[in-house]
């Protein structure tokens, strides 16, 4: 009796454990994307996770209505056509490549057909220059209701509703000697200063309150070295987020790129060649579910190219107007023949890069080495400040800059501002007009598009900063 007894309980133990053991297996294999099919076999899928933002908007699949975001589908491994659509918003359209038991994402992000706009400011702005962390801009107004009222002010650009209420802050009056409509602007790279300079007189104002520009004492004879102070500070800044990329990008961005600038999470770089060059493949191990998006690994001068280090993929984006130099030739008299020069460019001058010593082991300072910390300093003070400006963003040069959230670019071209995504896809146009001091520069959370225009242009109204909204 009790031999039986303990026979069933062991029969059923054992059943229970096989029944749970399939379970889980079944359930693993589901989870990896494998389906019956019609005809009874099992085969292997590939999940396409569909998510938007915002969400619940309509999912095509070549060109066929497939279901509404965010969810997740079982697919056929192969390439399919993906499009997402909401009323209000952009469409967003993208060629994926699903693979069987992986997850491809669309993190589609919609922007608004018509967008709110508000401005920021009232009195007029001009000189508008945003400090190097992105958080505050400076700006001059000349159109107050008084004359104490006209001067130097600073706005935060938060979403903080105390902050809101503050609305922008005067930090010094127009007066005598100072013209600044004229004089050039400079944050310090940790945006505790402000650097006023104009017609041979410098002076460093507080952003945080009053200050008297006729009371200050002129800091030109210091300058250079403030400037190499602060060049210091900007160089182990970059040395720390380039010893995050491979080599082979480092040196391209040292040695054969300008315009180098990094993405808000440092996962991605933006730069634009000055060299030939060819990046190799597999400079990281691959990653599952990458980007299937076309990209490019051999290099063009001009060409402008966004680098993922997580998942090893280099995208050209753009292409920067440069000049073809005519080709010296030189002569070889001892063998009657011709040797030509690699081809020559000229490209605006734009962001140079100051970690070039990235291979060294040790770290220069200023102390140590000090001429070390002049690359951005020139014979005058207005040309050392555009290249701190060209340094600081992209918005300088005219060229692309990084949305906060380090997926998408701003860009402007012929007075219009788009964005497009990081590996040149979904280009999107925001804003289209005038644009004054063709000045477009992205909200710290990227909510927003701050703009400088002229609603009304054929007024006299002084140029005004706005808010586009992005969501």
């Amino acid at each position: 009796m009790f031999s039986r007894i303990f026979t069933n309980r062991l029969f059923i133990t054992i059943c229970s454990a096989s029944i749970i053991l399939v379970g889980t297996y079944v359930a693993i294999q589901f989870a990896k994307g494998y389906r019956p099919t019609k005809n009874g076999n099992i085969t292997s899928t590939g999940l396409l996770s569909a998510n938007s933002f915002p969400n619940g908007a309509q999912m095509y699949l070549n060109g066929k209505l497939a279901t509404a975001t965010d969810t997740t589908l079982n697919l056929e491994p192969g390439s399919y056509t993906v499009e997402i659509k909401k009323d209000g918003y952009t469409p967003w359209k993208k060629q994926l490549t699903i693979t069987k038991e992986l997850v491809t994402q669309t993190n589609a992000f919609l922007f608004p057909t018509a967008p709110s706009l508000t401005p920021i400011t009232y009195t007029g702005a001009s000189n508008v220059t945003p400090s190097p962390d992105g958080q505050k801009i400076v700006y001059y107004t000349a159109s107050a209701s008084s004359q104490v009222k006209n001067g130097l002010y600073v706005v935060e650009l938060s979403d903080n509703v105390f902050s809101l209420q503050k609305g922008t802050r005067q930090i010094s009056q127009e007066v005598r000697g100072f013209d600044l409509s004229k004089a050039k602007l400079l944050w310090s790279p940790d945006a505790s200063q402000i650097l006023v300079s104009y017609d041979g007189k410098n002076v460093i104002v507080d952003p945080t309150k009053m200050n008297p520009l006729n009371e200050l004492p002129d800091v030109s004879y210091k300058l250079p070295q403030t400037f190499s102070e602060w060049e210091e500070d900007l160089y182990k800044r970059e040395r720390a987020r380039l010893a995050k990329f491979p080599e082979e990008i480092q040196r391209i961005a040292t040695e054969s790129a300008q315009n180098v600038y990094f993405s808000p999470d440092d996962e991605r770089v933006l730069y634009t060649a000055t060299q030939s060059a060819f990046l190799p493949d597999a400079i990281v191990p691959e990653v599952p579910a990458a980007s299937t998006q076309p990209q490019e690994r051999t290099l063009v001068p001009g060409g402008i190219y966004v680098y993922d280090h997580k998942e090893d993929r280099n995208f050209r984006i753009g292409t920067e107007n440069i000049v073809l130099l005519p080709t010296p030739v030189q002569k070889n008299t001892k063998k009657k023949s011709t040797v030509k020069t690699p081809t020559q460019f000229s490209y605006p001058r734009g962001k140079i890069s100051l970690a070039v010593d990235l291979y060294t082991s040790k770290v220069k300072t200023l102390v140590t080495s000090p001429l070390e910390f002049k690359k951005l300093q020139a014979n005058m003070y207005a040309e050392t400040i555009e290249n701190f400006h060209k340094y600081y963003s992209g918005v300088y040069t005219h060229g692309l800059q990084w949305l906060p959230d380090s997926k998408h670019l701003l860009g402007i071209r012929d007075d219009i501002a788009f964005v497009k995504e990081y590996d040149g896809m979904n280009e999107t146009v925001l804003y289209s007009g005038s644009l004054s001091e063709q000045f477009v520069y992205p909200w710290p959370n990227g909510s927003k598009l701050i703009i400088l225009t002229r609603i009304n242009q054929a007024s006299d109204n002084p140029t005004n900063l706005y808010a586009i909204s992005l969501k």
